[in-house]
Formats: C-alpha cells, structure tokens, sequence
C-alpha cells in the first residue's frame, strides 16, 4: 500500500463527548486534501442476559434520529484509558439498575470507520441481579426485556438498526444460541 501522510490536524471543535477535526492529508497520487475526522474516547456496550435467556434492553431518545430507539445499555467511558469493562459494569447499573456476576468480551467493533475512531467494547454479562437506575441528568430511559428471535426480527424488519446493537445481538446469537 502506498503511504498516506497527514500533513496537518486542525481542531475545529471540542464537545463533550466528541472532538471535531479538519485533517489536510496528502494522498499517493500527491494531491492533498481535506477529510473530517471525529475523535472519540472510547466506550462499552452490554448484552445483559437474564438466567431465562431473555435480554435486557433500553429505550430511550435519540436526538440525533428525532426518535425512541431500542439499544444494548452502552456509554462512554469515563477517561481516556479507563477499562471498557469497568464502563460496562457502570451503564448497566446506571441505565438499567443490573448488576452481574460475570461480564466476558464478545467482540470489538469501530462504529463508523470513514470518519470517526469511535470504538465500543460489548461484554455479555450474566448472573444479572436487579436493582435501582441510576440515570444522568439528561438521561430518561425504559428498560425493556426482549427474547433472541424477538431481537432478530426486528433486526430484519428495520426496526433496530443501532449498529452496536446490530452487531452485538448478531454475535451473541451466532456464539451462544
């Protein structure tokens, strides 16, 4: 592969969750170019198992989609470096009021890789125990349970289309079901 340089990142805005930047890059064919990138720090995502099999899952309001959507509990982490696990541990119990004995890394995936480093760890975890929500300010959250097959079909019938979601569901499925 022939080398891509950047030549230049140039901070366009820092958010709260994300960093936006204009890169001048230079391409092999030696033209140089401007590209967005975001700069994400990290998250996690739980696929929460009860001991009946069903998941647990929260619906809640996506701004960006002007809607409700149903979603793995999920959240950034805290800090850059801070382990995806102990962030898993933490928006379970936050978004959903679980806890849970074990949690195991199911896969890794990078959400939109054309412009953004965003990469959320999904754990499975088990040996759920109930408890109390502890939601952000700007959070308002229902928590739903939902069997496999359930998630599936509305997988295909477009109703889910969060892709750590997607991905996760998909994964957990072809690895345990």
């Amino acid at each position: 592969m022939e080398e891509i340089k950047r030549l230049k990142r140039d901070l366009i805005h820092k958010g709260n969750v994300i960093d936006f930047y204009e890169d001048t890059m230079q391409i092999p064919n030696g033209n140089v170019v401007k590209w967005d990138f975001i700069e994400h720090q990290g998250a996690a995502a739980v696929v929460a198992v009860r001991d009946d099999g069903k998941l647990i899952m929260v619906r809640q309001y996506r701004n960006a989609l002007e809607r409700y959507t149903l979603e793995l509990p999920a959240g950034c982490v805290d800090y850059k470096g801070e382990p995806t696990v102990e962030a898993a541990k933490r928006e379970l119990t936050e978004e959903t009021g679980f806890t849970a004995d074990s949690f195991e890394l199911l896969i890794s995936i990078y959400t939109t890789v054309a412009f953004c480093n965003e990469k959320i760890d999904i754990y499975v975890a088990k040996g759920l125990k109930a408890g109390q929500q502890d939601l952000d300010e700007d959070e308002y959250i229902n928590v739903e349970v939902h069997d496999i097959e359930e998630l599936c079909r509305m997988i295909y019938d477009c109703e889910i289309q969060d892709s750590k979601t997607v991905a996760a569901v998909m994964a957990y499925k072809n690895k345990y079901c």
